[in-house]
Order: structure tokens, then sequence, then C-alpha cells
């Protein structure tokens, strides 16, 4: 499993946020918080634009870090990612990501 593919499936190499901070681009940051604001109906801050990948050390954005569910629990479970997870199928945590995401699903595999 890639380092970069994310509990969920998603692919952090690729993240606008995980880019934005290896590149320290704050342009990057406050375009990346104007969307996901949008998206999320939430005020995002470019501040808080800081992410180098879900399960890598380093920082990790505040969702991820405290708020992600999914995040939780797989590293509760001690696993490297929901692939892992014989409830995988019929998590409806899970299925927010996998659902509006094919390359997501498809990386768990």
């Amino acid at each position: 499993m890639k380092d970069f593919i994310a509990y969920c499936g998603l692919d952090c190499e690729i993240c606008e946020a995980r880019l934005a901070t290896i590149n320290d681009d704050n342009e990057a940051r406050a375009n990346v918080a104007k969307k996901w604001s949008e998206l999320n109906g939430v005020e995002i801050t470019p501040q808080m634009i800081n992410c180098t990948g879900c399960r890598i050390g380093g920082v990790k954005t505040y969702f991820c870090d405290s708020l992600c569910g999914i995040r939780k629990c797989a590293m509760g479970k001690r696993y490297e990612t929901c692939g892992n997870c014989t409830e995988m199928k019929s998590c409806n945590t899970l299925s927010m990501i996998t659902q509006n995401n094919a390359n997501a699903l498809k990386n768990l595999w």
C-alpha cells in the first residue's frame, strides 16, 4: 500500500492541502481554504491548510487530525487502511468518501 493513500483511500500525494504544505505555497493555501470553505459550509482559513498526509508523520489539518471519524476508527483498529476492515463494504462513514470517489475505493483494494 502506498504511504500516501489515506485510511479512506484518498490519495494524499495529489491532495491540494498537502501540495500547498510541502511547497510552502500560501497562495495555494488560500485557494484550498476558499474551496473547502464553500464545499463544507464552514470557515476554513489558509492557516488551517497544513498537512503532510494522513498516514505519515507530520502536520495534519485540524479535521484530519481531530475530527475525521474514518481516520480515528482505522487507527483505533490498527489498520493500515479501511481496506483491511471486514466492515468496509457496509461502513456508512467510509461510504461518504467512496460513493463520491471511485479512485478512493479502488485504492483500498
